[in-house]
């Protein structure tokens, strides 16, 4: 329901960038690692999925309760905020696009439209809300029917999980975008880098699915490689939803958002 209040779950895709951030070019397949630690020499930090989920948080915050103007906030919100931070990790088109005077969306079926997409699932009163404001929020930049696709797939179960629906009920919906049948385990010697959602969405959800608890939905996702900020992300934001974040892990994650950042989270938390 719109309206509901943890403060502790909007930010469970934030910590699974975070944590990913030192794995993203630098993979451990294993789920035995330090939770925020240091990786070969580089620290933890917020990356662009941090950073575009924060600026769709913020675009929502402006937009409520009517929603009107979400398209057009959501522009703003994202190159206003995002602008501040060049090497965070955004990919070039992107990049592009937001220093752009005239910005318009490029057909991308990257798996950005997925990673940031979480304010969605809080803003929505029903799941067909939430699918709807996906895909205004993926419509931006990706545009494109798979760039869509992953943003409904991932905004539909952190909605589902939100509301308490159990595994089951979060698969089903899933298998009407993706082909699930597949396990962590069988995967995770072939799987690699590859940013489109076709190739990371369907894990990020399994790696969900095959959970015990938020931390560990955290390290299944990094223990299969790839993108591993962005996978952490999409698995986080859904597990976060669902089981809620440990207030431990969430307050390291919110440490390292600067003020600004951690402004726009307050008021979102406040306003949903």
């Amino acid at each position: 329901m719109a309206g509901l209040k943890n403060t502790n779950r909007i930010i469970g895709g934030i910590v699974g960038d975070i944590v990913g951030s030192v794995y993203e070019f630098d993979n451990i397949k294993s789920k035995d690692f330090v939770l925020f630690g240091d990786h070969h020499g580089q620290k933890c930090f917020a990356t662009d999925d941090s950073i575009m989920t924060l600026a769709v948080c913020d675009a929502f915050t402006k937009s409520a309760p009517y929603y009107e103007f979400l398209y057009e906030n959501l522009m703003k919100s994202m190159q206003e905020i995002g602008r501040p931070y060049p090497d965070c990790g955004y990919g070039g088109r992107f990049y592009s696009w937001m220093y752009s005077d005239n910005p318009q969306p490029y057909n991308s079926f990257g798996n950005g439209a997925a990673m940031r997409v979480s304010a969605a699932a809080y803003a929505a009163n029903t799941l067909s809300e939430a699918l709807d404001f996906a895909r205004i929020t993926a419509e931006v930049t990706h545009n494109h029917p798979e760039g869509i696709k992953g943003a409904q797939a991932t905004a539909g179960c952190i909605y589902l999980a939100l509301h308490g629906y159990d595994f089951r009920k979060i698969l089903r919906f899933a298998d009407h975008y993706y082909d699930l049948d597949f396990t962590l385990h069988g995967i995770r010697d072939s799987y690699r880098f590859n940013e489109s959602c076709q190739e990371t969405v369907p894990q990020a959800i399994v790696a969900f699915l095959e959970s015990t608890d938020f931390e560990d939905s955290i390290r299944n996702a990094i223990s299969i490689g790839g993108d591993s900020d962005t996978l952490a992300c999409i698995t986080g934001s859904i597990a976060g939803a669902y089981y809620g974040v440990p207030v431990n892990i969430a307050d390291k994650a919110i440490g390292y958002l600067d003020p600004r950042l951690r402004e726009i989270y307050d008021r979102f938390v406040e306003e949903f």
